[in-house]
C-alpha cells in the first residue's frame, strides 16, 4: 500500500494522523506498525512541515515537546534521507556530526560502566564513580554543541518561517542539560553507595545518556538535512566564523571551511583599527602578538571571570596538550574529577581576594613541571580571571656555572 501514497499532501495527512494517535495515547508499537504498513519511508521535509502544521492548528508546543522522544522513536529508521545534501569537511554540519560521534562514544562508555557497577560489589564503586564523573564532565560539553545550534542555526531557520521544530528541539536541549547537570551533582555526593548509585542510574544517569543519543537522531534525521535545504553557503560561512566564540564539543575541527568564492582573510585584515593593539607601554599588531605569545617558553591558558576557558597559547613545545574543544568550557570540567575541588578552591580564593597566586610543581615523564595560577585583576582590583602558566623547568635545574659568551645550541 505504501507505494500508492506518493502524493505529498496525502502522505503528510497520514503522518499527521499517526502523530495525533500518539498524542491520544496509542502505543508506539501499534503506531510504528501502521506507519510501516502505509508509509515505508517519510521524507524528512514532511516531518518538519507536519510538526509546523500541528503547532499552527493549536496543538500546544508543550505537548509536542512531551512526546517528542516518542515521535523520534517511532520515526527512527523510517525517515528518507536520500535527498539530503552532502557537506565538505569542516562545514558546520560536518563538525556537528563529528561531535555527535564523540558524544555517542561517551554515552556508550557510560552504559558500559553502569553495567559493570550493576554487577560489582560495594568495594569497587569508588573508582567507578570517579570514572562516571569524568564521563559526565565530558558529556556536559554537549552544551556548546546545543548553543551553536540554538544561537547560530535556529535564527536562520526562523527567518525562513521554520519556527516549530527549533522551539521543540530547544526545549529538549534544556531537558538534556538539566539531566546531565543532575547526573554530575549526584556523582559528587560524598559517600554514595553502589546500591544508591544503581537506584539513581535508572532515574538520572541513563536518561541523561539516552537524551543525548535521542538528540543525535533528531538532529541527523531531521534538523541537519532541513537546515542544509534552507540555509545558504554564505549564511553557513557566517555560522562557521562565529562558532569558535561558543566553542566545540569534544572535537577540534581540522579544516577551516569556507565556501567557494569567499577569499580567506589574514588575521590582521579581520581586525579593526588597522590591526593595531595599543597598550600603555607600546603596541603591536595581531600577527606580532600571536608570534610573541606562541614563542614564550611557557604554556598559558586564560580562564575568564565566569570560569570559562577563553584562550590557550600554541607554542611548539607544549607541556599539556590543548585543543579548541576546551574553549568556553567550565574550567572545573577540564580537570580530572579527583582534582576538581582544588580548582574550586583556587578560583574561590582568587575571587574573594584571599589569594593571588597558587604554585605547584610535579614530576611528569622525567621532567620537572612548574605550574602556577595567577589571579588577574584590573586597576580597581576587580577580578578578571585566572591565568595558568606551565613550564618545563628541567633545563634550568641542570644549569651550572655561567654562560657569558654567545653559544647557540
Amino acid at each position: 500500500m505504501s507505494e500508492l501514497i506518493n502524493n505529498s499532501s496525502e502522505r503528510k495527512a497520514k503522518l499527521k494522523k499517526l502523530i495525533l494517535k500518539l498524542h491520544d495515547g496509542e502505543s508506539q508499537d501499534t503506531v510504528r506498525a501502521e506507519l510501516t504498513d502505509i508509509l515505508s519511508q517519510v521524507p524528512y521535509g514532511d516531518v518538519v512541515e507536519v510538526e509546523q502544521e500541528l503547532i499552527a492548528e493549536g496543538l500546544p508546543e508543550e505537548e509536542i515537546l512531551k512526546l517528542c522522544d516518542i515521535h523520534s522513536a517511532v520515526l527512527h529508521g523510517k525517515v528518507d534521507l536520500s535527498g539530503a545534501k552532502e557537506v565538505p569537511e569542516g562545514h558546520p554540519i560536518d563538525v556537528m556530526k563529528k561531535e555527535n560521534i564523540e558524544l555517542k562514544k561517551v554515552t556508550a562508555q557510560i552504559r558500559a560502566l553502569l553495567e559493570k557497577i550493576s554487577r560489582s560489589g560495594e568495594e569497587d564503586v569508588a573508582k567507578d564513580i570517579l570514572g562516571l564523573r569524568a564521563l559526565f564532565n565530558q558529556l556536559f560539553d554537549a552544551d556548546k554543541h546545543y548553543q551553536r545550534k540554538e544561537y547560530l542555526i535556529f535564527p536562520y531557520l526562523e527567518t525562513k518561517g521554520i519556527t516549530g521544530p527549533p522551539k521543540v528541539l530547544w526545549g529538549k536541549d534544556d531537558e538534556i542539560r538539566e539531566l546531565v547537570k543532575g547526573a554530575i551533582e549526584l556523582l559528587q555526593v560524598e559517600g554514595i553507595t553502589a546500591k544508591e548509585l544503581r537506584a539513581s542510574a535508572e532515574m538520572i544517569l541513563l536518561p541523561a545518556a539516552q537524551g543525548i543519543d535521542d538528540m543525535v537522531i533528531k538532529e541527523e534525521e531531521i534538523l541537519f538535512p532541513m537546515s542544509l535545504d534552507n540555509i545558504s553557503d554564505g549564511e553557513w560561512y557566517e555560522i562557521s566564523k562565529q562558532s569558535l566564540e561558543i566553542g566545540y564539543c569534544l572535537y577540534d575541527p581540522q579544516v577551516d571551511w569556507r565556501p567557494e568564492g569567499v577569499a580567506e582573510k589574514s588575521i590582521n585584515e579581520m581586525q579593526q583599527n588597522g590591526g593595531q593593539i595599543q597598550l600603555p607601554s607600546g603596541g603591536f599588531n595581531v600577527e606580532e602578538l600571536l608570534a610573541i605569545l606562541n614563542h614564550l617558553p611557557v604554556d598559558m591558558t586564560f580562564v575568564d571571570r565566569n570560569d570559562k576557558v577563553k584562550y590557550f597559547s600554541q607554542g611548539a613545545e607544549r607541556v599539556f596538550q590543548r585543543n579548541r574543544a576546551i574553549l568556553n568550557r567550565d574550567v572545573r570540567l577540564c580537570h580530572p574529577p579527583a582534582s576538581a575541588h582544588i580548582v574550586d578552591k583556587i578560583v574561590a580564593d582568587f575571587k574573594s581576594g584571599k589569594e593571588s597566586r597558587a604554585p605547584f610543581w610535579i614530576n611528569m615523564g622525567g621532567q620537572m613541571i612548574h605550574i602556577e595560577y595567577f589571579a588577574l585583576r584590573n586597576d580597581k582590583g576587580e577580578y578578571l580571571g585566572t591565568l595558568e602558566v606551565s613550564h618545563n623547568v628541567n633545563v634550568y635545574r641542570e644549569l651550572e656555572g655561567e654562560q657569558r659568551i654567545l653559544s647557540y645550541k
